[in-house]
């Protein structure tokens, strides 16, 4: 029922939000509406990559899913990057990895945990997912550091110093998925399998979701559109800073479908899969939203870098080491499903109470 309404029920807001810009209803309630409206989207843009994905095959589904995985948050970064909101774009991307990892993993681990005593899923995969992340915490900490080490440095050089960085984590991606997909797939198989499951007597009319897809990821734009050009007055009445918006709400919204997904799978006891969405979405943003955002902002002469503020690094730190902690034994319970949303909870109060 729930689902239901979230998927159905939200799209109201797609027209509501339409009407309170052309007719003038204010920033706010342009900025509620279409942060509403982006919530149903993101939930079919995934549906429709993942229907998709089942008729083309393993691997070029595999593909599809690891390249629109977060189209939602991609669109929207990409939208605020063209608005010259460099610094709600970073908060965005920090925002991205640690509600992955804190909430949508926390919430996954707490709700699967209440129905079964123990859940269990691959200890290697989640080994290398962590070798990843630590990559991912390298790639914003190095840069950073250089910027707030070297006296003077020019903006040309961090600039071109991250564009370096961002092709090698692009290359990284690359290897992740070939390593997924052909190498050491059969690590894998139990997540497959319950994909497979969850499709199996399942017929895909794949022209419908194909248009479902352009459908969906069209308006995401608009809707992008629409949330970030009533940013900055909407957070302002609201008593809300950029760090915080760019950091805690916007990240939810994006992560919407990831977060119903992980939290669906893991209640039917299929935490292999459940792991795989929530972690696999952190690292697809560490490894090839984030870099692609610095390629993106070069070329069309809005220069982003990776030297993110060092609370932010400190956060992704810490979210990154608590979840490598729990995860690494292959186990979860209901009890380290709240250790995890904790923590998200207490980063969310700090950067709330963070000065601009």
């Amino acid at each position: 029922m729930l689902q239901k309404f979230f998927a159905y029920g939200l799209l109201a807001f797609v027209p509501i939000s339409i009407a309170a810009h052309t007719l003038g209803w204010g920033e706010l309630v342009v900025f509620i509406t279409s942060m509403l409206a982006i919530l149903p989207l993101a939930y079919w843009l995934s549906v429709a990559t993942e229907e998709i994905a089942v008729v083309v095959g393993e691997s070029l589904g595999g593909l599809l899913n690891a390249t629109f995985g977060n189209a939602t948050e991609l669109i929207i970064a990409i939208t605020a990057l063209r608005a010259g909101l460099v610094d709600v774009v970073k908060a965005t991307i920090t925002g991205s990895i640690i509600s992955n990892l804190l909430l949508v993993m926390g919430f996954a681990m707490f709700l699967g945990g209440l129905r079964y005593k123990q859940q269990e899923f691959q200890p290697t995969i989640a080994r290398v997912n962590a070798s990843a992340m630590n990559l991912a915490v390298i790639s914003i900490l190095l840069p950073t550091a250089v910027n707030i080490t070297s006296t003077g440095i020019g903006e040309v050089t961090l600039q071109n110093l991250s564009l370096a960085v961002s092709v090698i984590l692009i290359v990284v991606y690359g290897l992740t998925l070939l390593f997924s997909m052909k190498t050491h797939i059969h690590l894998y198989d139990a997540g497959i399998a319950a994909i497979e499951e969850e499709n199996s007597g399942h017929k895909v009319n794949i022209w419908l979701w194909v248009a479902v897809l352009a459908a969906a990821t069209v308006t995401v734009a608009y809707e992008s559109e629409l949330l970030v050009e009533s940013l900055e007055s909407a957070t302002a009445t609201l008593g809300l800073t950029a760090l915080f918006t760019g950091v805690i709400l916007l990240p939810i919204i994006g992560n919407a479908a990831e977060h119903t997904t992980a939290v669906t799978v893991a209640m039917k006891n299929k935490m292999e899969l459940s792991v795989s969405v929530a972690v696999g979405s952190s690292l697809q943003i560490a490894l090839f939203v984030a870099p692609v955002l610095v390629l993106v902002g070069w070329a069309i002469g809005q220069p982003m870098d990776l030297s993110f503020s060092p609370f932010e690094v400190v956060a992704v730190g810490v979210a990154v080491l608590i979840a490598n902690s729990i995860s690494s034994d292959g186990q979860s319970n209901w009890l380290e499903g709240v250790l995890l949303l904790a923590t998200y909870g207490i980063i969310g109060l700090a950067f709330y109470f963070h000065p601009v």
